[in-house]
Parts: C-alpha cells; structure tokens; sequence
C-alpha cells in the first residue's frame, strides 16, 4: 500500500474519528446460502437489532454519516431489517443492501421503497455454476428476484466474485446483467487469504483461486470482453475499467508466484468503518477490530488508541490484508459529498 497517498487522503480532510460518511451494519450472522467462501451459514447464530441501532445514532450524526449498508449474513433475514432501513432513513441516512438475492422476490416492493441501491451478488450464469458456488439449486430463484426488485423500481447492480468455478462465464455475466435489466455489473476476485473474514473457520482456499494454466485463458477472456462489449465500459455499465480488470488476472497470477500482486490504493479506513452484530468495529471487510465491541460506542472506538493504531498500520502498508486485497476503494473528500452512485455501491 502507498503511505505516501494515504497520508495525503488524511491531509485532506478524512479522519474517521471526525467524520465518518458511510458505515456498514452487519445486520445478522445467519445467510441462507451456502457459499464455499463463506461460513456465515455453518455458524451464524445472531441477529442486529433495531435498539443496537439506535444506540448508533448519537455518534452517526456527530460523524456525519451518510450512507449505511446493511450486509451480513443475508440481510434479510433480519425481521427487525425494515424497522432499521426506515430509523436510518428518518435520520437522513441512505441505504444500500448488500443480499445474495434469495429473498428478493418476497421484498422486492419494501426493497425498492428502502434502498437507494442494492447490489446482489451472483456467481454463476446457470444454475450448475451457481449450485456449485453457491450450495443450492436457486439460480433461477435469484433471477426471479432481481427482475422483481428492477420491475419495483430498485437500483440494482450485480457483484460477480470471480473464481476457477466460474471465472470461464466472464462475457456470459455481462449478458446476463443485461437481460436483467440492471443498472451495472462489477468484478471481484475470490479472496484466499484472509480467513477470518466471512466468519471462516475451516480450510477455504483449496480450489477457489485460479490455476497457472488457466491464465492465458482468463486474459484471452478479459481482451474478448473489452473487445465485444466497449459500450458497456464506456458508459459504466461494467463498473471497473478494462485496466482494473486486468489487475485480476494479476492478482491470480501472484498469488501462484508468477508476479507481484498489483499495488493497491484503498482509504477505506479513514471514511467508513464496519460494526459488526457482537458490536466490534472493523476498519474494512478484510482487517479484523482491533479491540472488542461494547459499551464505549463507535466514536470513542475509533478514537481509542487501539483504532488508530490500526488505521496507522493500514496507511504505512504495515498489514499483510492490504496487500492482497481484493476489493480496495479510494474516495477524494468531494466524492462523499455527491449522492450514493451505483459503482460505489457495488465494492464492499
């Protein structure tokens, strides 16, 4: 990671401990998918409530956050989830849902009137890929969803995680996100190296990444999808450029030793922080809380001594995570201040 452009970023205004524009709300640890890359659903067992929100406000309008998304787990399954959109929403807050789209077509209308943006993620085309990704035969169920939640007037963007099971479906994904009807796709690659992240417990990484024989394939598909759909890049259709879907291709070949991984650029930390359902408070998806959870709130969490001894670590590229990272964002002080776009909306 470069210090030198992070502590740029906090030279010109982030501080997290001041200001924090976008937060993330784990609302529950249960998910009714069974992904191999996640273990929310072998071990979830709790759910956010509407009170623990509520103790969050104080210290939400302080910092001025603007942007909540709820993620998890499946959010949806939350009972108490319209209960928390509507109390963030009447304190100015936008929201955006990160779901895996299962429950989609039961809530498309309440998602719709809720969320300013939704991204779901998809990992497969057809329902073999997707059964094999994602545990379950619900492919079709998840399409339904998504067309339900287009059709209610939602902002729906697709999130595709790239992988060895999948990665072959890479034009077939843009098709896809087009016949249905949504407002953008993007791109990530699978993460192998973090396995605390996604409440992962066991072995996760074997057969998820790449392979060196498939890298020439992957790059004769990445030049063929900036060949034959360069509309849909010019007009952020597909959110990445085509150069920062290469970085994927570069990303798989170092973690196989054939190069270094591409330079990251990320301030999350010093805009957004994550909370999750025990109360922990993490700077990023992928960097575990520095201290529990508790009864201190989130502004004096951010400011304790361990919090920002953390955030120094990210800065001076001293964290292994950061390195590696798979879904690194940089935002300029003036961007927080424009309303929630959908390529903004779809890294997380």
């Amino acid at each position: 990671m470069n210090a030198v452009t992070q502590a740029a970023g906090m030279r010109r205004g982030f501080d997290p401990r001041m200001q924090l524009p976008l937060i993330t709300l784990y609302l529950t640890e249960r998910c009714n998918s069974r992904c191999v890359t996640c273990d929310y659903w072998r071990h979830g067992r709790q759910d956010a409530s509407l009170a623990s929100v509520q103790r969050l406000l104080p210290d939400l309008a302080t910092l001025g956050t603007r942007v909540a998304l709820l993620s998890g787990g499946e959010p949806l399954l939350n009972p108490e989830w319209p209960a928390i959109t509507t109390l963030l929403r009447s304190r100015g807050i936008e929201c955006w849902l990160l779901t895996s789209g299962l429950s989609l077509a039961k809530h498309a209308q309440r998602v719709a009137a809720e969320f300013r943006a939704v991204t779901v993620s998809l990992d497969g085309t057809c329902a073999q890929t997707y059964a094999a990704i994602r545990g379950l035969d619900a492919f079709d169920k998840v399409c339904e969803g998504i067309r339900a939640a287009v059709a209610a007037g939602a902002a729906v963007g697709l999130r595709v995680t790239l992988q060895r099971a999948n990665y072959r479906e890479l034009p077939r994904f843009v098709s896809l996100a087009l016949e249905l009807g949504v407002a953008q796709v993007s791109f990530l690659a699978v993460d192998v190296s973090n396995p605390h992240a996604f409440a992962r417990h066991d072995d996760f990484s074997q057969g998820l990444a790449l392979a060196p024989e498939d890298l020439p394939e992957f790059d004769a598909l990445l030049a063929d999808l900036e060949r034959d759909h360069a509309a849909a890049f010019r007009r952020g259709f597909i959110a990445e450029s085509p150069a920062k879907l290469r970085r994927l291709h570069d990303y798989f070949a170092a973690l196989r030793g054939l190069g270094s991984f591409p330079p990251v650029r990320c301030n999350a930390p010093e805009f957004s922080a994550v909370v999750g359902v025990d109360g922990r408070i993490a700077p990023c998806f992928f960097i575990a809380a520095a201290e529990p959870g508790g009864a201190t709130g989130l502004r004096a969490t951010l400011a304790s001594e361990a919090s920002s001894g953390l955030r120094a670590d990210i800065r001076a590229g001293r964290r292994r995570e950061c390195e590696r990272c798979v879904c690194s964002m940089w935002r300029e002080p003036e961007a927080m201040t424009r309303p929630l776009r959908l390529p903004e909306a779809a890294h997380g």
